[in-house]
Formats: structure tokens, sequence, C-alpha cells
């Protein structure tokens, strides 16, 4: 036992002595002017400077603790909310394989400060010596800093592809990528056009099992919001502000919707029947302004 101890803490130890460099940033007022023909990297404050340097290091034991950890209720000291986590937790992994990773292959790669409504988070993203890329969320939670675990994992009620082939119940929330589609052509239509697909957890540059399309109305709430959601994409900004690159395959943009399927004489169909958010973070936020509805409509 206390050789197994003394293992994870060096393992831990490795991670956080090598996260170092994910927490360390000049500070503008320090930095010396450089020439260069490359681009400037986006401006960080001060005060997120001083942010992220604090908590840094305490999301690193957080992530190193729960990565290591090998059973979900081991994991769930480590997560957001764990009391009303639990339960999600344990369906989720009754129904998705449990994916471990050895944290001592995992190095760090970028980090910045998110500015929720009411409080800040760090995101953050990882790679693994095995090709992995993940990116987690830390938000203070009775005073630790705890993992985003619904975010990490893209928790949806029941897992996308058996939902899609009518597997058990027939609605539910879910975690997905929307792309639009013939977003050109399509403009000045009435309704805009999107396929929803699963995220491939580690890879979040490849898309998972697709459904088929849905037509949503541009006037509707629904439609407002992920018209606002397309065009941030397509400028190259990201909800919240967060000054992270998009890791995300292009043309695409993260959602948080209800999907209800619907069986009726021998066919299949599908409804989007709300767009909660247009990112996986445990907010309520859209994560976007919505515009407001044109007159007359």
């Amino acid at each position: 036992m206390a050789k197994l101890v003394l293992g994870w803490s060096v393992v831990l130890l490795a991670i956080v002595f090598g996260a170092r460099k994910l927490w360390h940033y000049e500070s503008p007022r320090s930095a010396k002017p450089e020439v260069s023909e490359t681009p400037a990297a986006p401006v960080v404050s001060e005060q997120d400077v001083v942010f992220l340097e604090e908590t840094g290091p305490l999301c690193t034991q957080t992530f190193a603790s729960f990565m290591a950890a090998r059973t979900p209720e081991e994991r769930n000291q480590f997560v957001l909310d764990p009391i009303t986590t639990a339960a999600r937790m344990a369906r989720f992994y009754s129904l998705n394989p449990l994916v471990n990773i050895d944290p001592a292959t995992i190095s760090p790669a970028n980090s910045a400060v998110l500015h929720l409504p009411g409080r800040r988070a760090i995101e953050t993203s990882w790679r693994s010596a095995d090709g992995h890329l993940l990116d987690a969320v830390f938000m203070e939670d009775s005073g630790e800093w705890r993992l985003d675990w619904d975010h990490f994992v893209r928790f949806s009620d029941y897992p996308w592809p058996l939902f899609l082939a009518g597997s058990e119940q027939d609605h539910g929330e879910f975690r997905l990528l929307a792309r639009e589609r013939l977003a050109s052509e399509r403009q000045n239509a009435d309704a805009i056009s999107i396929v929803l697909y699963a995220p491939r957890f580690g890879f979040p540059g490849e898309t998972g099992y697709q459904s088929p399309e849905f037509l949503i109305q541009r006037d509707t709430r629904n439609g407002r919001l992920l018209d606002a959601a397309f065009k941030l994409e397509r400028s190259g900004g990201r909800v919240f502000g967060v000054n992270l690159p998009r890791i995300d395959p292009e043309g695409h943009i993260r959602v948080r919707v209800k999907v209800r399927r619907i069986e009726q004489d021998l066919e299949r169909r599908f409804e989007l029947e709300e767009v909660l958010a247009c990112h996986w973070y445990s907010v309520d936020d859209p994560g976007v302004e919505i515009p407001d509805q044109p007159a007359g409509k």
C-alpha cells in the first residue's frame, strides 16, 4: 500500500510541476516590445494573469487526481456539485465506457480565464502521449476548484447513436456539434438547415454519428440563437469571449439541445425541441446574445 501511495504521489507531482508553463504568463507591463510579422497574441489582462497563477496549480492538482482515479466513485470527489452529479455519472458510465488515460502521459497545452455570467472559471486543454486532446473547465465549488464533469465528458441523457437508432427513451438533452447546411445558398431562406453530430471524446477535430436534417425557422428563438452562434463561429470568435484556439471542426458549433424522436406510421423522425445553449459549460446562459425578433413576426 505504501508503494502504491508513493507511486501515485510521484505521478501527481510530475504533472503539477510539468504544468507550470501552463499557468505562467509574462505580465503585459513587463513584457519587452518585439518586432514580429506574426499576429499579436490576444491581450490578457493583468487581473487574469494573477488569477491564473493563483488558481492554475489547484486546477492541475484536481485534474491529475481525477484522471488518476479509476472508478466513477473515486472521480466523483473531484467534480463540480458532486452530490447532484453522482447519479448522472453512474448512469452515464453504465452506458458509456470509462476512458482511462495514464495521467503521467498528459501534458498541458493552453489555459485561459473564462468569464461566465456571475463567476470566473478556468478553461484548459491537455495532450496525451496516445494522441488525445482533452479540454477541461474548472469552477470554484465550496472553496475547492472542481472539474465541470458534464462539459468534460460531453454529457448527454442517452448515447446519441442509440437514440438515433430508436433504442429506449424517445427524448432527452444532448451535448452535440451542429453544422449549418448550405449556409450561403440558404442565407435568405426562412429556415436554417442544420445537422447534429456526436462529438468524439479526446478527438475534438472529428465527428461521430450524424442526425437527419433539421429545418429551424429563423424567426423563432431557436433559429435566432443558432444564427447568432454560427455568425460568431464564422468571425473566429468564441462564446463568452474566451481567448483560446478553437479545437472543433471548422463550421461546427457546440450546442446543448433537447431532441425528441417520433415513431409514427412505421416512420421515424426527429424534432429539435429547444436549443438550451451554444456551448457545453454547466451554466444556463445561452452563450451568445439572441437578436430581437423582427417586427411583425
